[in-house]
């Protein structure tokens, strides 16, 4: 196991692993660089059952042992070892969940490649898609949901949060790996899904709105959903182009649920 010690915070060769909280420059920093973090020991496995490769490995002392089946199989990439303190100080952040590992990012395929290559090559029936969502947390959570209750795809658009910053990854418990996703042009890929079949259906309150529960009922081949901010909601360009509009019935004086919850809810209406 090839450890390197760590005893100095300004070590260029942990350039990857600077400043992990800051969102605005982790933004930029990790698409352009082509890797993202992975955090924590389970989500380390989950990124490398996947397939996805590491560049480096960084974490305190005590949790070299635990980590040392997974090092092993990687036995050309660098292990950073430091104390606690000292890699508080490079991240930002306590580590407190094992390791951290950065990653090399995944090439992202074009939307027809995705739909095309899910279910096992059998085509996705049920999409995804999440318009400017930039909450980190909700977008894991929904990531989270879409792989538990059987989503195809996801798809999002281009003012999206990053599906693979830290905290997406951490809150989704890796499940990030496992649904195919992609960004989609926008608004011009309603469109795209139009052609390939999908009836696409924004979530919002409108005029024309029909519940979940009659969409449900209506049982459409294939589906994509649109799920926008909770404090915007979805563009008006958006909800103008979309074949249909669901609302999720509402009782107690609560007029909506956040996008994460939403998504939850329209995932298990619709499995």
């Amino acid at each position: 196991m090839p450890l390197i010690p760590i005893t100095d915070s300004t070590d260029p060769r942990l350039d990857d692993y600077t400043n992990l909280t800051d969102i605005v420059l982790r933004s930029k920093h990790e698409p352009e660089k082509g890797l993202f973090i992975a955090e924590s020991s389970n989500v380390i496995r989950r990124a490398l059952a996947a397939g996805l490769r590491p560049r480096s490995f960084f974490m305190a002392e005590k949790w070299v042992e635990s980590m040392a089946d997974v090092v092993a199989e990687w036995p050309d990439v660098p292990v950073f070892v430091g104390e606690p303190k000292l890699l508080e100080d490079i991240t930002g952040f306590h580590l407190h969940r094992g390791a951290l590992a950065a990653m090399h990012r995944p090439v992202e395929p074009t939307v027809a490649e995705l739909l095309a290559g899910a279910r096992g090559g059998a085509g996705a029936r049920r999409v995804a898609i999440f318009e400017d969502v930039v909450d980190h947390t909700n977008l894991g959570a929904a990531f989270r949901s879409a792989a538990a209750l059987g989503v195809d795809a996801v798809l999002v658009t281009p003012r999206c949060s990053d599906p693979l910053y830290r905290r997406s990854v951490r809150v989704s418990m890796g499940t990030v790996f496992q649904v195919p996703w992609t960004r989609i042009p926008w608004p011009s890929g309603i469109g795209e899904l139009q052609a390939a079949g999908f009836r696409v259906t924004a979530l919002a309150l409108s005029d024309d709105s029909i519940t979940l529960d009659e969409f449900v009922e209506q049982k459409n081949e294939k589906t994509a959903f649109i799920f926008g901010t909770e404090g915007h909601g979805l563009a008006q360009e958006t909800l103008e182009a979309v074949d249909s509009v669901v609302k999720i019935p509402m009782a107690g004086g609560v007029d909506s649920l956040n996008v994460a919850a939403s998504a939850a809810v329209v995932f298990y209406a619709t499995r």
